[in-house]
């Protein structure tokens, strides 16, 4: 099985360029400085997955031409990672049936609260179609033969999941992870990992924090996303990263 990862954004919760700001990341005309809020776009033969559907959702799946979606994995009910759901009507439109959904316990109350219109009122015509299938840390779960491997990670004080799929790992909005959780990254090929700045953060890994915990995975390479604009010019942050660490950037794509 030959499996496709496309970023469909890299970009913390407010996004590169941040508004209004005339520092010169978000004034840059370089594309890899421009990051909507962060997801990926995982593809077989058969399957077409997005983990997160943040509230770029609409313009990412224009932008990367995803024609079918047949499941939203959900790393945890931020807003940044949910707030673009209601545009799978157009998917229930051509497809003619629900999109899975699958959330913790604690990320469904948080799409319950977002959507309430979804669930309080689920025949109403024209609102989103959806089937939601609950998950934990825990236990692997497969969506058309794509298994997903949990791992757990604190974001402050809040639960998010991570996924092992095959040889590649992604982890998002972290500031700790711990050791038995990071075995199971262990063998990856590809570890994604956010790096959000370079000035401490009381929910995000800081880009020396990220670099510090891919390299103890040895994972062969390691990407790091969720990035803002406080971290710097693409271009000139790699130039400091160690050989096998790269920042990643909307439309990066790898196979597997």
């Amino acid at each position: 099985m030959t499996l496709k990862i496309t970023f469909l954004g890299t970009g913390t919760s407010q996004g590169v360029p941040f508004i209004s700001c005339p520092c010169p990341v978000c004034t840059s005309t370089d594309k890899k400085n421009n990051r909507l809020r962060t997801s990926i776009w995982v593809q077989t033969d058969d399957a077409s997955i997005v983990i997160d559907s943040g509230p770029d959702f609409r313009y990412q799946m224009l932008r990367a031409g995803v024609n079918k979606l047949d499941a939203i994995v959900f790393t945890h009910g931020h807003k940044d990672h949910i707030a673009g759901m209601d545009d799978i009507r157009a998917y229930n439109f051509f497809s003619h049936k629900a999109v899975d959904i699958y959330a913790t316990d604690e990320t469904q109350e948080a799409l319950r609260r977002e959507y309430s219109y979804i669930f309080n009122n689920p025949t109403y015509p024209g609102i989103p179609q959806i089937e939601m299938h609950s998950i934990n840390g825990a236990t692997p779960f497969t969506i058309k033969g794509v298994t997903f491997t949990p791992i757990r990670v604190r974001h402050f004080k809040l639960e998010v999941l991570g996924f092992r799929i095959g040889d590649f790992t992604y982890i998002t909005d972290a500031n700790y992870i711990e050791d038995s959780e990071l075995l199971k990254v262990k063998g990856s090929k590809v570890l994604v990992l956010n790096a959000l700045r370079h000035e401490p953060h009381v929910s995000h890994f800081t880009l020396e924090e990220a670099v510090q915990v891919g390299a103890s995975t040895g994972a062969d390479q390691v990407l790091f996303t969720h990035i803002s604009h406080q971290l710097g010019l693409h271009d000139e942050v790699e130039q400091n990263l160690p050989p096998n660490m790269r920042l990643a950037y909307d439309g990066l794509e790898l196979f597997f």
